[in-house]
């Protein structure tokens, strides 16, 4: 339901939550049935889910690490992608609340991809909302931060112009970082453990793709997919979170040499996922582990960057200082002669723009960063642990990248220093990943075209009039219309080129079946792919409504005969026309509800040419005839 909706768009774009405003509702989906979803874990404070409405759906976390789960380096490896990070476009039909909040939701159509609903996987819903036709933001536009359930993602669309004069983030918005461990002293440097329950020698995995429900997994060293390990005994630090990019390790570890433990014992980088990466699959950056501590003085990673959906047709700015849309990965804070946490890879931002109009005075940056790594601020007596910089995250445009007044940039976090005046051996590493090597250009994904309307009206002689709207048409080539009858029966009766954006189209069937008719449109994309819209249906069971006149010419006797066609006179009106287009009579009628058939007095007309203008039943009906 909407929660008075116009009130929330007011309070959102005044008030501030977490230095973001965020736009959307979100859910957790717990069961897949056909067309129906079982979903809980609703949050409705920013948006709501209703009928009619256009959502996301997203797998963020799948059972993806397969047999890589031993005490080894190889703990946290992938073992197949499965479904995490695909998304679609689905529609409401319908939902059933509980305490006015949904806990099941019905679409319009079946959904195109798998999903995992499992122990270790996670697939949530988003509201894709639609901003209108041409929008202007009128403060910064944000995201809730992803709670291990719901969160870390804003999607938005604009139809036709959508004018940027403030920030678009999802910052520090996904994965969450790897907590401390508890503190009890120390034992020795622990190189060699790699996957064990967080306890007082080992420091948490930071979160990423798998879901972890194993507390033996959840601590040391070992990267849990893209989540950057955990620092080990003594005071090393966390590995950087992944995304497109590895992250980077955490740093060594204390000894009383001053040296550092060697290896070092800091947590391994999360895993890089650019082999995955595209349009159509996404993910929030990985969490970095937490640093190790005994002195109660560490610091836990941080979470990792979310993900922005935006398609309009032109993106522009007004004038303005300079703004962002970034999803940049967080910086661990800094720890204190204990380990530092990893920093978070950047996010994902996905960019579906037909035109980028950037101005001068009001340039864009584009950002997925890492987040640097904690310093251990240590003293140079002794390096402890700084934490593992986070990865780059991924920037994909559906089309080229543009460079007019747009800054691009996905660069990976800075390791966290060890200690001042120590070798930078001991310090947490830069994540991995040449600058900018998370940019991807032309990966169109499936956000769809933006439907804005799509009708079917009924004539006057039973054919049947298919109307549609819509507002971006990149990367496509035509439409199909799909007709289905009461049987089940679907016929393509007709393909349409597509022009361009924000365009209108229209198509008469003209030969509809008796009955209740089904409408769709199907758009074929120029890769061969095909994205399917919903049924309309109309029904087409009534008889065709017309009149007919007799005789025609008119002779001697100036009478015209009118007889009604699948319906009887009711109530209307009717008008004679010259050949001058010039009224000559005009008549109401409202007593005849049961009558099929009238007669008209032309006795005051001469010979000639002459229209009868029939208005009935919310029709205009026109008929010639003349009289000799």
């Amino acid at each position: 339901m909407r929660k008075f909706v116009i009130f929330l768009l007011l309070l959102l774009f005044v008030c501030i939550s977490r230095g973001q405003n965020p736009i959307n509702a979100f859910a957790k989906v717990t069961a897949i049935s056909g067309t129906s979803l079982t979903v809980s874990n609703v949050n409705e404070t920013y948006h709501s889910f209703e009928d009619g409405d256009y959502i996301i759906i997203i797998q963020m976390q799948d059972n993806v690490i397969g047999t890589n789960t031993t005490n080894a380096s190889t703990f946290g490896n992938l073992g197949s992608i499965q479904s995490a990070g695909i998304y679609e476009v689905a529609r409401i039909s319908s939902h059933t609340e509980a305490a006015s909040v949904p806990n099941s939701i019905v679409l319009t159509s079946s959904l195109a991809n798998t999903y995992n609903i499992n122990t270790n996987s996670s697939v949530q819903l988003v509201t894709y909302r639609f901003l209108g036709t041409n929008f202007t933001s009128t403060a910064n536009i944000g995201t809730f931060s992803w709670n291990g359930n719901v969160g870390g993602v804003t999607a938005m669309s604009v139809s036709s112009v959508f004018t940027l004069g403030h920030n678009i983030t999802a910052n520090g918005m996904g994965f969450i970082g790897g907590q401390r461990n508890s503190t009890n002293g120390y034992t020795a440097c622990d190189n060699s453990t790699y996957a064990t329950a967080v306890a007082t020698r080992y420091a948490a995995k930071g979160e990423g793709i798998y879901k972890n429900t194993t507390a033996s997994f959840g601590g040391a060293r070992g990267k849990i997919l893209n989540g950057g390990g955990g620092g080990n005994d003594v005071n090393a630090g966390g590995g950087g979170g992944g995304n497109y990019s590895a992250g980077g390790g955490g740093g060594s570890g204390w000894t009383s040499s001053g040296a550092g433990c060697s290896p070092i014992c800091g947590g391994l980088g999360g895993l890089s996922l650019s082999s995955s990466i595209s349009g159509s699959r996404v993910f929030m950056g990985g969490g970095g582990g937490g640093g190790h501590q005994n002195d109660g003085n560490g610091s836990i990673g941080a979470n990792g960057g979310g993900i922005i959906f935006i398609k309009t047709g032109t993106l522009q700015t007004t004038s303005c200082a300079g703004i962002s849309i970034s999803a940049n990965g967080a910086a661990a804070g800094a720890a204190t002669n204990d380990g530092a946490g990893g920093g978070g890879a950047g996010g994902t931002i996905v960019l579906q723009v037909g035109t980028y109009s950037i101005a001068g005075a009001c340039p864009l940056t584009i950002s997925a960063n890492g987040g640097n790594g904690g310093n251990s601020n240590a003293s140079s007596s002794g390096a402890h642990g700084g934490g593992g910089g986070g990865g780059q995250g991924a920037i994909i445009y559906s089309g080229a990248q543009p460079t007019a007044n747009v800054t691009t940039n996905t660069s990976s976090g800075n390791g966290g220093v060890s200690c001042s005046g120590c070798s930078s051996g001991v310090n947490g590493s830069v994540g991995s990943g040449t600058v900018n090597s998370g940019v991807v250009q032309s990966s169109p994904g499936p956000l769809p075209i933006e439907l804005i309307d799509f009708t079917a009206k009924l004539t006057a002689e039973n054919y049947v009039q298919l109307e549609w709207k819509v507002a971006i048409e990149q990367n496509s080539e035509a439409y199909i219309i799909e007709r289905m009858t009461e049987d089940g029966e679907v016929k393509n009766i007709a393909e349409i080129k597509t022009r361009g954006s924000f365009n209108s189209y229209s198509y008469l069937d003209e030969k509809p079946n008796k009955g209740i008719n089904y409408y769709r449109l199907k758009t074929r994309e120029s890769n061969g792919e095909y994205d399917t819209k919903f049924w309309v249906e109309i029904d087409v069971s009534k008889e065709y409504q017309d009149i007919e006149i007799y005789p025609n010419p008119v002779e001697e006797e100036k009478q015209l005969h009118v007889r009604a066609k699948g319906m009887s006179f009711g109530k209307g009106a009717y008008e004679i026309i010259n050949s001058k287009a010039e009224k000559i009579i005009h008549h109401e009628f409202s007593n005849i509800s049961y009558q099929t058939e009238m007669e008209i007095g032309l006795e005051s007309l001469s010979a000639g040419f002459y229209i009868l203008k029939f208005e009935l039943n919310n029709k205009v009906l026109h008929k010639k005839f003349i009289i000799q």
